[in-house]
């Protein structure tokens, strides 16, 4: 009997608990709804039950269908607010703080990640942050088998000092600018993740529709194989695990004492430090310690100093000697330079330690070897090199071991389809150094998850905004050796043949040593200039002169281009132009000297006497590329021949 009254209570939990309206995620306090656009809001309860929703004076009752589904589509509004959003059912859900403005989805991988705290001046923009109308939701990084219908978590942030640092930084500096101009709240919603490919975020729909997918995707095991494969790649890593150390410490108390100078690591593995710890562990996320020695004199001993580890993917906390000197919980892009007390240095040996926490792709500590080292009186100790590695344990997050670049459209699966019914203005989109090496198919891919994303999202063909990758030193690949970067800047650039798309260029504000450079700033602002521009008619200059026409004439090259009215500006003291090559049939690129002739570019040099083609920027690191308009827009980088790609023949292939 008591067991039937049990079970009875039970079932009546669950039917109530069943009866409660649900909300996605983005519907929460502080959220930011699109102006001006039919508003759809949307949830689930149970099946047949009638559901009230209130905004402003608005109020639509909706049914839920059979599955607990429903939908009402509210009347466009202005921007405004605070409002509150109520939902009533069976119960109520309020959703206060709600702004209604411009909804931009920002996607891509690290550089759109990329957060304010890592960015140039960030403890100024941080500090100076103080737009409570500018509001920000990061979307958590998911994986998913199949289409999912809401998020797994987050919240809506304002752009205040206690938040903006964890904002993607493009998005941020993006947002700012159109409040500058608009005066209107600016919701950004932040769905990237470091180092993806572009075929995760595509639906399996467009890719099965696709003639250069087509067959890879209907080859694409069921979609139940991903947990067998997740359960592989696990065993694999165990067993890499015990080749490498045996067994792991039972829990972190056990490897506590790994932070001494007087440990023994003298089994330990060695790897590779700066470097990804993936290089020397595939697929492994999670806490490891990395530990080294290095010696000090005795005019340094007690010294206070300053010890530097160039960047940490994600989390460290730092020991010097056994004592804690630094630690950060995040900032994967973020300096670590942590000062060391007087007396703590000792004459001769010391040790380092380092416990590293890595939830999710590259992991350890990384950037130039020049940046791990140790600072103390007039002296530098290199500490670069191979330093003794040790993992504490396994991440036990979502889908350990699974990489979203494992299966085509994990990533649209997991974050950008739960997002396709919520209104929006518009995206900003950037990605592409992963595809780097399959740029030529990178042409069909851009404009296919385009065209997807605008199919799957019934909003028309919204604006798309993409940046151009900026320089960086790569392969070091040129017009003579090829460039894969220089052919994916083409290809981003050939995605604005669709609608309403817009290209920031981006060459001069990259560094030569790091695949992230921290002037986001200038990106942001390129971006909003197009949106300005584009989306907002307010006039305003956009873009930098682009590729028109060429003439070849008595040995030289005559350019003409687009959007150049306003003539050209040379960013050097000089006036010397650089970035131009020119070649002759036998298809061998050189240097060109370069002219401003009115509205062309004469290009010429002794060693072509017969050019045939030119090019601009093509290379890896075209940082040195330099000439503008008037009004400080980059030139975009082109090609006038249609010569084989050195990508040409690269195609994407299942993991």
């Amino acid at each position: 009997m008591h067991k039937i009254l049990f079970l009875f209570i039970l079932s009546l939990c669950s039917f109530f608990a069943g009866a409660n309206v649900r909300m996605p995620k983005l519907f929460s306090d502080g959220m930011v709804l699109q102006r001006n656009k039919p508003i759809a809001i949307y949830g689930w309860a149970t099946a047949g039950e009638k559901v009230t929703v209130l905004l402003k004076k608005q109020k639509i009752i909706a049914t839920t269908d059979r599955d607990g589904r429903w939908k009402v589509i509210l009347n466009a509004e202005p921007a405004g607010g605070p409002y509150q959003l109520t939902i009533k059912a069976k119960n109520i859900l309020t959703i206060n703080d709600v702004l209604i403005g411009e909804v931009w989805l920002c996607s891509g991988q690290s550089n759109m990640e990329f957060s304010v705290r890592g960015s140039e001046n960030a403890d100024r923009e941080i500090r100076e942050a103080g737009y409570k109308q500018i509001r920000h939701f990061k979307v958590p990084n998911t994986i998913a088998k199949q289409p999912q219908d809401d998020l797994t978590g987050g919240s809506w942030q304002e752009a205040v000092p206690n938040h903006v640092g964890d904002f993607t930084a493009v998005g941020y500096f993006y947002a700012r600018e159109l409040y500058k101009k608009l005066h209107v709240p600016i919701g950004i919603i932040n769905a990237s993740w470091g180092g993806t490919d572009i075929e995760t975020w595509i639906s399996r729909p467009a890719l099965e529709h696709s003639e250069i997918f087509k067959a890879m995707a209907q080859s694409l095991p069921p979609a139940a194989d991903l947990d067998l494969i997740i359960k592989e790649r696990n065993h694999q890593l165990k067993n890499t695990i015990e080749r490498l150390q045996g067994a792991l410490p039972k829990d972190s108390a056990a490897a506590a004492g790994w932070r001494s100078a007087t440990f023994d690591d003298s089994k330990w593995a060695v790897i590779p430090v700066p470097a990804f710890w993936e290089q020397s562990v595939e697929n492994f996320d999670g806490t490891a310690w990395l530990r080294t020695t290095f010696r000090v004199s005795r005019k340094n001993a007690g010294k206070l100093a300053e010890l530097h580890l160039g960047m940490i993917d994600d989390a460290d906390i730092t020991y010097l000697n056994g004592v804690k000197v630094g630690g950060m919980k995040d900032g994967y892009n973020t300096q670590r330079i942590y000062p060391v007390a007087a007396g703590l240095l000792n004459e001769g040996v010391n040790t380092i330690a380092v416990r590293v926490e890595d939830a999710g792709g590259g992991g350890g500590i990384i950037g130039k070897p020049d940046d791990v080292k140790l600072l103390v009186g007039d002296d530098t100790v290199r500490l670069s090199g191979r330093w003794k590695f040790q993992i504490e344990s396994l991440w036990q997050g979502r889908n350990n071991a699974a990489d979203p670049n494992l299966f085509p459209s994990l990533l649209y699966n997991g974050i950008i389809n739960p997002l396709t019914t919520y209104a929006f203005k518009g995206v900003i989109w950037y990605q592409g150094e992963n595809n780097a090496q399959r740029a030529s198919q990178y042409r069909t891919a851009l404009p296919l998850l385009i065209t997807d994303w605008r199919k799957q999202s019934r909003q028309g063909d919204f604006p798309f905004y993409i940046v151009q990758i900026t320089s960086w030193k790569a392969s070091g690949g040129d017009s003579r050796t090829g460039s894969q970067w220089a052919e994916l800047r083409e290809a981003q650039t050939m995605a604005l043949r669709l609608p309403n798309t817009g290209l920031a260029v981006t060459i001069d504000v990259g560094d030569t040593n790091d695949i992230h450079p921290k002037n986001k700033l200038v990106v942001g602002k390129r971006l909003a200039a197009i949106a300005l521009n584009q989306s907002y008619s307010l006039g305003n200059v956009f873009k930098g002169p682009s590729f028109k026409k060429m003439q070849l004439k008595d040995g030289k090259v005559i350019l003409n281009f687009n959007d150049a009215d306003s003539g050209f500006w040379v960013k050097d003291k000089y006036g010397y132009i650089k970035g131009f090559e020119i070649a002759g049939p036998d298809q061998e690129f050189f240097y060109a000297k370069a002219v401003i002739d009115g509205d062309n570019i004469v290009l010429s040099n002794t060693n072509v006497s017969n050019p045939i083609a030119a090019r601009y920027a093509w290379a890896d690191d075209a940082g040195e590329a330099n000439l503008y308009n008037q009004d400080g827009f980059p030139m975009v980088p082109f090609r006038t021949d249609n010569w084989k790609a050195i990508t040409q023949n690269v195609k994407y292939t299942l993991k």
